[in-house]
C-alpha cells in the first residue's frame, strides 16, 4: 500500500516536471511547446540545403506529412494526420538564407513556427538543427505532446532524412534564392 503511493507520488512528480520542462510559455487558450532536435549528416552543406528546400519531398521521410505544395517561393500548403486527425495549414517562409537557415511560421490552421539551421561541420559533413514551436489541439494532440510524441517525431524525421540524403549523395535541383523578413 505504501508501495503503490510512493509510485504514484514519484509517477505525477516526473509528469509534472516533464510537463515545466517541455511548455515553454501560455497564451490564452494555448500552450506552445518548444523542441530542438538536431543530426550530423555525412553529406556538404549546400547538398543539404539543396534537398531541404525540395519541400514536396517532405512526406518521403516526414511520417505525419501527406502533402506539401509550393504556392510561391515564400508559401507552402502542409497536409498532414497528426494523433490520427487530418489537419491543413498554411506557412510562410520568413527567412531563407541559402545554405545557412530557413525559418517559418503558419499563417492559417494549424499553429507552427521555427527554423531549420545548416552547419557546415568539414566539406563533406554538416549538422542539421531543427528547432519548432507547436500548439498542439484537442485531447489527443495534447495527450501526445506530454508524452514527447512531436520531439520523437522530429527526431525519427531528422533520421530518415539522414538516410535518405547520405544514399544520394548529391543534391536534387532545390530553390536558392534568398529571402528574408519585410
Amino acid at each position: 500500500m505504501v508501495l503503490n503511493r510512493v509510485v504514484t507520488a514519484t509517477a505525477l512528480a516526473v509528469g509534472g516536471y516533464i510537463l515545466s520542462k517541455q511548455i515553454t510559455r501560455r497564451g490564452r487558450d494555448r500552450h506552445v511547446t518548444a523542441i530542438e532536435e538536431s543530426i550530423e549528416v555525412a553529406v556538404p552543406r549546400q547538398t543539404v540545403y539543396e534537398q531541404w528546400t525540395r519541400y514536396e519531398e517532405f512526406p518521403t521521410f516526414m511520417e505525419s506529412v501527406k502533402e506539401v505544395q509550393r504556392r510561391d517561393d515564400r508559401h507552402l500548403h502542409w497536409k498532414a494526420n497528426i494523433a490520427g486527425r487530418d489537419v491543413e495549414w498554411d506557412a510562410e517562409i520568413t527567412d531563407n538564407i541559402p545554405n545557412r537557415r530557413i525559418a517559418w511560421h503558419s499563417t492559417g490552421g494549424v499553429h507552427n513556427s521555427g527554423a531549420v539551421r545548416f552547419t557546415a561541420l568539414s566539406d563533406d559533413h554538416t549538422r542539421i538543427t531543427l528547432h519548432m514551436d507547436h500548439d498542439p489541439h484537442g485531447p489527443m494532440e495534447k495527450l501526445a505532446d506530454l508524452l514527447g510524441t512531436v520531439r520523437m517525431e522530429a527526431r525519427a524525421n531528422l533520421q530518415r532524412f539522414k538516410e535518405m540524403i547520405e544514399s544520394k549523395g548529391h543534391e536534387g535541383g532545390g530553390w536558392r534564392g534568398q529571402l528574408t523578413q519585410h
